[in-house]
């Protein structure tokens, strides 16, 4: 009986060691998001900032692939620390 209760025991003893989750990690979005919120709001992100560029930027000469760049870099960064 003994062989039986020794996994539970190391088991509810590993629980006991593990440190406590403090919640979700802050970052500087205002809402609380899990990875794919986070894509999600960067894939509107592009599609403005590419609806923006070809009103507005593209007939002064820039090319798209800066906005796409910009916007790459922008979901980059919301992603990891949003």
């Amino acid at each position: 009986m003994s062989q039986h209760q020794t996994p539970l025991v190391s088991a509810r003893h590993e629980e006991e060691d593990a440190p406590e989750n403090a919640g979700p990690k802050p970052g500087f979005l205002p809402i609380e998001t899990n990875w794919f919120d986070r894509l999600f709001i960067s894939v509107v992100i592009w599609v403005a900032l590419s609806l923006f560029w070809f009103r507005f930027m593209e007939p002064m000469g820039l090319s798209i692939w800066i906005s796409n760049v910009i916007a790459l870099t922008l979901a980059i960064i919301i992603i990891t620390k949003g």
